[in-house]
């Protein structure tokens, strides 16, 4: 396989705000071209990285949509996260040059290839990106203090709904609508990360449901009500 034929140029991808830094000068957007090394396709189902596995590249998400995964003490999969096109997966794997998670394709999906090797050297001469995966490594901090926060204080009702929110305005930022969205995970892989049983999850998509807070057709979730959703996460901020 001719490498070249499957090698994305970032500056010409319609994701590049999304996962490549902004404000970059020509020179250094085709410098950053260099960077992809090649593509690769991942069915749904299979695994991008294992844990345990050495630690060689980032992978930015062309399309499609991947779950991140430890097995917990009973064999199960703990969910850890979800991850979309437009973001990084394999950050994990920095600290100790070894992988702490599975990475698994929730359906058909595209990713980027990105040796850390090069990101270091070309870090060293386009500052611009030194910066973004700063702010990348920053946001995946924001976003364990979220999960803990969320597995540690709050009520079912109010994961769900914090769920759905961020979801949704992920999706959002990618072009899509603002207040319906295909859930590419199980409720079962819902509740992994929200640390709540399948029939809880359940139960309390039902009782969006008849609120009226969110219409549901099996995978297809469409939001009636925003501001219900935010009084349940935050009632002061909505009043």
């Amino acid at each position: 396989m001719n490498p070249h034929s499957i090698k994305v140029a970032c500056s010409n991808c319609n994701l590049r705000e999304l996962c490549m830094p902004v404000g970059l000068s020509p020179e250094e957007f085709n410098r950053l071209d260099e960077l992809v090394t090649v593509r690769r396709k991942i069915k749904r189902g299979t695994t991008l990285f294992r844990n345990g596995e050495k630690f060689t590249s980032l992978y930015a998400i062309r399309t499609g949509f991947f779950k991140t995964c430890v097995a917990s003490e009973d064999g199960r999969d703990q969910v850890t996260g979800f991850q979309m096109a437009g973001e990084v997966v394999g950050l994990d794997g920095i600290v100790n040059d070894l992988h702490t998670c599975d990475a698994v394709a929730l359906e058909d999906a595209e990713v980027c290839i990105m040796p850390f090797e090069r990101i270091e050297e070309f870090s060293r001469e386009v500052t611009g990106l030194q910066h973004h995966i700063h702010k990348i490594l920053s946001r995946e901090i924001v976003r364990e203090h979220g999960v803990m926060l969320l597995l540690g204080s709050m009520r079912a009702e109010e994961r769900l709904a914090t769920f759905l929110l961020n979801l949704v305005q992920r999706l959002h930022a990618r072009g899509f609508s603002q207040s319906e969205l295909v859930l590419r995970m199980t409720r079962e892989e819902i509740g992994s990360f929200l640390g709540l049983k399948l029939e809880t999850v359940s139960r309390t998509f039902s009782r969006f449901v008849e609120d009226g807070v969110v219409e549901v057709k099996q995978r297809h979730v469409r939001i009636l009500n925003t501001e219900a959703l935010r009084e349940i996460v935050n009632p002061r901020a909505s009043t």
